[in-house]
């Protein structure tokens, strides 16, 4: 067994992973980049696949939210219309009470 470098036992910076797999993306080889920084192609793979699956979390956390932005606008726009039909049912009622022959017309 070998024994770890430096750079295998952790001590890259979140900003150093981060270049390491902005690099990856961009199409440099895996074991090239591997040998350069002294890490094993799993390291950087792994390194990889959580800097996607946080990528892809953020993207749908931001879709949650803006789903839930539009369902409140939508629950707002469900009250007002609701009080405004209850406003106009009232001053209907109120309308009738003053006009008898009003209430005819309007339960047609």
């Amino acid at each position: 067994m070998t024994k770890k470098s430096k750079a295998e036992r952790g001590r890259f910076s979140s900003r150093k992973k981060a270049e390491a797999v902005l690099r990856l993306l961009r199409g440099e080889e895996l074991d090239a980049l591997s040998r350069e920084l002294g890490v094993t192609a799993a390291t950087l793979s792994s390194w990889r696949e959580a800097f996607l699956a946080a990528g892809q979390a953020s993207l749908k956390s931001r879709e949650s939210s803006a789903e839930q932005d539009e369902l409140r606008r939508l629950k707002e726009a469900l009250v007002d219309q609701i009080m405004r039909n209850e406003v106009l049912r009232e001053g209907l009622r109120l309308h009738e009470e003053r006009d008898p022959l009003a209430s005819g017309k309007s339960r047609r």
